[in-house]
């Protein structure tokens, strides 16, 4: 790309929020050592009940100073730490401990948009609780649940949602960052591009590859170029490097995909197989749960995603505006060309949404 900066013209910043982003910290095994004493101080991982097939929810910090992380295979963790305690997971005790956070939040703020059962942001733009300063309440929101549920949080203050959710994972555990808005461009100028929301690997390696590193590479760059390189991602990314982030917090969530999935306890192989389980299996739960999502919703894209044998995975997705079995067939035959003699472990089909929101910048191309 181009160093000199080549853009279009930036729309006018919106008014200025109060956001909060909380994040609890390793929430599932938090809980579990909270309500068992003797799983404190000792490495701990909350899932994979299928000790060689399955994969872990979450770990505590204790676990992660072994290289463990969330969404691990449990054989791999194990392997890397063979004292590793793996508890079954408690769902309804997690939801019931997320909703007694979130009756916390609502004694400062009716605008709360979760995430997840241990993360949610929180508008706090007109609270007039504690003069006002979201830092306060921020601080008194953790300690109510401290407190409360004896469990702790981190937070992140910013003026913008995405800065919020970066923020709250600079001083964990247990600690807030502030972002003001006169700081807003020094945090983001330094920022690099791998910590924005939304960037994935593949998506980072693309922009490496430009070139591009830290939000400031982009400032520098053609947004022409990123738009063309980069669609509606380009278009976000030159808005967040330039410390812009018009989203509100939003109370309703329109959901993006719908999907089912199925790890098996011993691996497949063939296509048969494969589409035995889409057919039988997969498709009809995808119905039900679409229909349960929302009926009419409209569908662009239907997709498979598929886990072999060494772990990695590959989807493939092509824009079909009907759900249909045969399109998932053919689907099926084109990403088996990827398998290069593998087993596989994990087959899962979704359909992604139409996204109703569409970036104006992209019109102007």
């Amino acid at each position: 790309m181009s160093a000199e900066s080549k853009s279009l013209p930036l729309q006018e910043k919106p008014r200025v929020q109060k956001i909060i982003h909380i994040d609890m910290d390793c929430f599932y095994a938090a809980v579990e050592m909270r309500d068992n004493p003797a799983l404190r101080n000792v490495p701990l991982a909350v899932g994979g009940h299928e000790r060689q097939r399955g994969v872990l929810s979450t770990c505590n910090y204790e676990a992660r100073k072994f290289g463990i992380h969330s969404a691990m295979p449990t054989g791999k963790a194990l392997k890397l730490c063979p004292n590793l305690i793996v508890v079954p997971g408690r769902m309804q005790v997690y939801k019931e401990v997320s909703h007694h956070i979130h009756r916390i939040f609502r004694r400062y703020t009716d605008k709360i948009e979760p995430l997840s059962l241990d993360e949610a942001y929180l508008d706090v733009s007109n609270c007039s609780l504690l003069h006002g300063s979201a830092t306060l309440i921020a601080e008194q929101i953790r300690k109510d649940i401290f407190n409360e549920l004896a469990l702790t949080a981190s937070a992140g203050i910013a003026p913008l949602k995405f800065l919020a959710k970066i923020a709250s994972d600079l001083n964990k555990p247990n600690g807030q960052y502030v972002i003001t808005p006169e700081t807003v461009m020094a945090e983001v100028n330094k920022l690099p591009l791998e910590k924005i929301p939304g960037v994935g690997k593949v998506s980072l390696e693309r922009l490496h590859q430009c070139g591009l590193y830290t939000c400031n590479d982009v400032q520098n760059s053609d947004q022409r170029d990123l738009l063309l390189r980069f669609g509606k991602m380009g278009a976000s990314l030159w808005k967040r490097s330039h410390g812009i982030d018009e989203r509100e917090v939003i109370t309703e969530r329109n959901r993006r995909s719908v999907g089912v999935e199925r790890t098996f306890t011993h691996n497949i192989s063939s296509f048969e197989e494969c589409w035995s389980v889409i057919q039988a299996r997969l498709y009809p739960e995808l119905e039900k749960r679409l229909l349960k999502a929302n009926g009419s919703l409209d569908i662009a894209k239907q997709g498979i995603k598929i886990k072999f044998a060494d772990f990695q995975q590959t989807t493939i997705e092509h824009v079909h505006h009907h759900l249909t079995l045969p399109f998932f067939e053919e689907l099926l035959i084109e990403v088996l060309e990827r398998k290069k003699g593998r087993e596989i472990r994990l087959i899962g089909v979704s359909v992604m949404l139409k996204d109703k929101e569409v970036f104006q910048q992209l019109s102007l191309i």
